[in-house]
């Protein structure tokens, strides 16, 4: 039976889910600055790179095991929950966007996940959170002349879109044997992503006629995923421990409700009139192919552990709503990472407590304009800084994690036109809270 006190405790953890839940939807929308990059498929994709922790070592963690950090990463690790464990991360992200004719500056800030696991028993981890999977952000502004119209005819296209996809997710991590845990999740995916394309034609620059034309697309999505992760711990040295991790993401087809609207609009010296038509209103689906993450580490089981993961994903098979409105590539991910803490147990010396993170990536971009592969390059660092008020029963942890990194190139793809490959260079920060607790104590009595 559980005491009242930790009724109480239980209920809290419940209540801050829930309120995590609607922060969380609320800047579901909410994208990081104008990235191209995001029209490609669901946006800017997040392949389970995993939180704060994972974030300043370069999104690595299929095989680093941890008792203080939710490691949702690979389900699997979930047994490792030696506490009750909440944490959160806040997004943040500056970047620098351009191409052959000019730069553009932008940044923002959003709610990045929530995470809350619990260890059931001696055998048994579990987690719920709700963290982004997919954000789209981008805008772009294209005047030209209108070949073949009367007079100097110019048109304005504007390409828009915003939205994304977010995941609620249950994570459940068991030890199968003394080396060897399983773990699975399954998911609850939902979002909705705006696509606009609007184009402006002045009929001359004497005259004041203007025919806008505005298509819209509102897709909202929802549907389950799955995953299935493993973990091997094997001793092998007096203070050596390597670690070997698997996750694997079920390809599966994302179902949505997706309506194309039309906007059409005139102006004639001061005259205004418009129509608006529905071209198309169904249900669909897009086909998220499978993600194949591997990873080995070693530690000391005190102090420091190194971990180098790679990932893969099939997205030459990703297909919207039966179409493939862009030829994608195959893309793969390699992440090297560590982390250091150089003396736990300090008493005189905080930042011996300190735990120190670093990391390296370079990861394949889907879309390979004229068959040349574009990469994705990072640097990560991050810090861990524990209360000077932890206890044997509870602790509290703020993390820094921080990703320098350039995406993509500016090399020209028509000479002709002037028109060239977009690159991104950013630098994203995470902020973290991580709170510990050692729930449902046996009491004894004397």
């Amino acid at each position: 039976m559980l005491t009242n006190k930790e009724m109480e405790r239980l209920r809290t953890g419940l209540v801050l889910a829930g309120v995590a839940v609607l922060m969380a939807g609320g800047a579901q929308a909410q994208g990081l600055g104008n990235s191209p990059y995001s029209r490609i498929g669901l946006g800017e994709y997040n392949a389970n790179t995993g939180g704060v922790r994972q974030m300043g070592m370069g999104g690595v963690g299929v095989a680093a095991p941890n008792a203080v950090n939710v490691n949702e990463l690979n389900p699997a690790l979930l047994f490792y929950t030696s506490r009750t464990t909440f944490e959160a991360g806040y997004n943040g992200q500056y970047k620098t966007v351009k191409n052959a004719n000019g730069a553009n500056r932008s940044g923002s800030g959003t709610l990045g996940y929530f995470a809350f696991s619990v260890p059931l028993n001696t055998k048994w981890g579990a987690a719920v959170g709700l963290k982004q999977v997919s954000a789209v952000d981008y805008e772009s502004n294209i005047i030209d002349d209108v070949a073949g119209a009367p007079g100097q005819a110019r048109s304005l296209k504007q390409n828009k879109g915003s939205g994304g996809v977010s995941e609620a997710y249950l994570g459940q991590g068991y030890r199968i044997t003394k080396n060897f845990t399983l773990g699975f999740t399954a998911s609850y995916v939902f979002g909705v992503i705006d696509e606009t394309t609007g184009t402006a034609v002045q009929e001359g620059i004497s005259t004041t006629r203007l025919i806008n034309s505005v298509d819209r697309v509102h897709t909202r999505y929802s549907d389950f995923a799955f995953r299935t992760g493993a973990h091997y711990r094997q001793k092998i040295g007096k203070d050596l421990n390597v670690n070997l991790g698997g996750v694997y993401g079920f390809a599966h087809n994302l179902n949505g409700q997706r309506e194309r609207t039309q906007e059409q609009q005139y102006a004639d010296d001061g005259t205004l009139a418009s129509a608006v038509s529905t071209l198309s209103d169904g249900r669909g689906s897009s086909y998220v192919p499978a993600l194949a993450q591997v990873g080995v580490s070693f530690d000391n089981d005190k102090n420091w552990s190194a971990t180098l993961d790679v990932a893969q994903q099939q997205w030459s098979k990703f297909r919207d709503f039966g179409e493939q409105r862009l030829a994608l590539s195959n893309t793969m991910r390699l992440g090297l990472g560590g982390e250091l803490t150089p003396d736990p147990g300090s008493v005189e010396h905080y930042f011996q407590r300190v735990s120190y993170r670093a990391g390296l990536a370079v990861a394949q971009l889907p879309y390979q304009p004229g068959g040349k592969t574009l990469y994705d390059r990072s640097v990560s660092w991050g810090f861990g800084f524990p209360l000077p008020t932890a206890t044997p029963l509870e602790a509290t942890t703020l993390s820094l994690g921080f990703t320098y990194g350039v995406r993509g190139n500016t090399d020209i793809l028509n000479a002709a036109t002037n028109t060239s490959n977009v690159q991104e260079t950013y630098i994203r920060g995470q902020l973290g809270v991580t709170l510990n607790n050692r729930w449902f104590i046996k009491r004894r009595l004397q």
